[in-house]
């Protein structure tokens, strides 16, 4: 079975490593069934010889149980309390980004729209929610972008809800289509790639039961980085937030609702930078995100993060040494720090914000007491582009620059 994982992850990009081992079995079982297979090794030869057998498999093993307002009372919950409460902080004309993560089919993706729709009003509704809805499984996603179900798939909707937000055809039943228009959908695999950004609703239910608990620690890790600091994650029925720090705040635990609590410590943002899926050479502890954390930290270069909000998240030896940094320096705001003085940093910074362009400041000088230092200082973004990652190097004065010891910067006198 490790093997099969292992070939799968390292020839076709597939990482299941990171599922529970029973639930796998089981799923590959069936596959394997399927095709009349008995043994795990008949079963990688067969692999090895069908380019396509990988995506028939992972149909198998991503389950899309999904429905229309599963759950019910949770669902009660998320439209007499969280949504209401999630307008109410907003201005009124202020856009509201909800992501679905793990999205399967879409059932879910319209039950949030749907209520957000009555809330707010479908007009209204139509200016101000972003939806991002997020899923590895491409068929799974086809069909959520079709957005045509069955009788039977809507039998739980109500019919008044079902005659506002569906049109009947010969198909089958079609969700609203200028509400759909609003919605972005797009692959994504919790496990690898960064999570989206500035989330007022992430919703992800029955979906992180499957990992490992290591990897559903790295998801909520995720989770957290993407949710903005009033942002409400929604989970499963079936699901709890277990993480060693309590990054998360129970709001409603019968409802399987949580808000932000501790703030990221440096190896949690660490552990937001997706990792490649070369197969190492050796397996070593070199392989861990403890390498990363201690390249960081010892380099030579002052290397600082900070968030589209403009707080710092991380800061290396380096940095602190040279601006006075300590941890209760963390989270606060670039300007009300020494290095937010330095001449166009904070321009610098909004640019690459907002264009999402790397940005460059040569022979920028660091006024002390008793001498200047010069530095270039080059500005880039990261972690799906909501941080951006400082790196400052010394350099020696330009030509026409001297320096007093009191500081003061001459063009040559």
């Amino acid at each position: 079975m490790e093997t099969l994982l292992e070939y799968l992850k390292y020839s076709h990009g597939c990482d299941l490593t990171g599922y529970k081992r029973p639930s796998l079995e089981r799923r590959f079982l069936v596959r394997m069934r399927e095709l009349k297979i008995d043994s795990y090794l008949d079963y990688l030869h067969y692999l090895q010889s069908h380019s396509q057998e990988s995506i028939h498999l992972l149909n198998t093993v991503l389950i899309n149980l999904t429905s229309f307002f599963r759950d019910r009372a949770s669902w009660e919950y998320l439209a007499n309390e969280l949504i209401p409460t999630i307008i109410a902080s907003k201005q009124p004309d202020e856009p509201i980004r909800v992501w679905s993560a793990a999205c399967a089919s879409g059932q879910e993706v319209y039950s949030v729209v749907i209520l957000f729709a009555e809330a707010l009003g479908i007009e209204s509704c139509l200016q101000r929610l972003q939806f991002i809805a997020t899923d590895w499984d491409k068929d799974a996603l086809s069909q959520a972008r079709n957005a045509t179900y069955k009788p039977k798939d809507v039998s739980e909707i109500p019919a008044d809800l079902l005659e506002k937000y569906f049109e009947q055809t010969e198909q089958g039943y079609i969700f609203h289509r200028q509400l759909r228009r609003r919605i972005i959908f797009a692959d994504h695999n919790l496990v690898k790639h960064a999570p989206m950004s500035k989330i007022d609703l992430l919703v992800c239910r029955n979906a992180l039961m499957y990992f490992k608990s290591d990897i559903q620690i790295t998801i909520l890790i995720r989770f957290h980085f993407g949710l903005k600091n009033n942002g409400f994650l929604f989970l499963g029925k079936a699901e709890m937030v277990m993480t060693p720090r309590s990054i998360f705040t129970p709001i409603n635990i019968k409802h399987r609702v949580y808000q932000k609590g501790l703030k990221l410590e440096l190896e949690e943002h660490l552990q937001l930078c997706p990792r490649s899926r070369k197969k190492p050479a050796i397996d070593s502890p070199a392989t861990d995100s403890r390498i990363w954390q201690t390249a960081f930290e010892t380099s030579p270069v002052a290397q600082l993060a900070i968030d589209s909000n403009r707080c710092l998240i991380l800061a290396n030896a380096k940095a602190n040494t040279l601006f006075g940094l300590t941890l209760n320096d963390l989270g606060s705001s670039l300007q009300s720090l020494q290095l937010g003085q330095l001449p166009g940093l904070c321009q610098s910074f909004e640019k690459v914000n907002r264009d999402r362009n790397p940005a460059t400041l040569e022979n920028v000088g660091w006024k002390t007491a008793n001498d200047t230092t010069y530095f270039n200082i080059s500005i880039t973004p990261v972690f799906n582009a909501d941080t951006q990652l400082i790196c400052l190097t010394e350099v020696s004065p330009p030509p026409n620059k001297c320096t007093t010891k009191e500081g003061l910067v001459t063009n040559g006198k």
